[in-house]
């Protein structure tokens, strides 16, 4: 009998209102094996969330309606197991408390980088 040795699939938010950034970053989480849902807006990323808990929420800072500093505080305090990466165009030190945080555009590198510090047992 197979001892299946594989570890199950990183679950990842990406909360982007570009297309075009958004695509980007789903193609790079999914090809270092993770299972990704994208959302446009904080509102679809809280019901996201609550139906599906992320291990990592990738989060834009401007988005429509709630931005994304409110939801960072709400994904670290309801859910404080995931790993809040927020991925902007504005200065650093604009941003909220996370685990991470990158300029745009966000690069194989960067979302690399995430999985190897946060994601136990991560090898690339």
């Amino acid at each position: 009998m197979a001892v299946n040795t594989q570890r199950p699939p990183v679950n990842v938010l990406v909360v982007e209102d570009g297309e075009d950034q958004r695509f980007l970053m789903q193609r790079y989480f999914e090809m270092a094996g993770c299972r990704v849902t994208t959302t446009e807006s904080a509102e679809e990323a809280m019901e996201s969330c609550a139906a599906s808990p992320p291990d990592v929420a990738m989060i834009d800072l401007i988005l429509p309606g709630m931005n994304g500093w409110d939801l960072a505080e709400r994904i670290r305090s309801g859910w404080p197991q995931c790993v809040v990466v927020i991925a902007s165009v504005l200065n650093v030190e604009q941003y909220p408390a996370s685990d991470a945080r990158f300029t745009k555009p966000v690069t194989r590198a960067n979302v690399q980088e995430v999985l190897e510090n946060f994601v136990p047992g991560w090898a690339a």
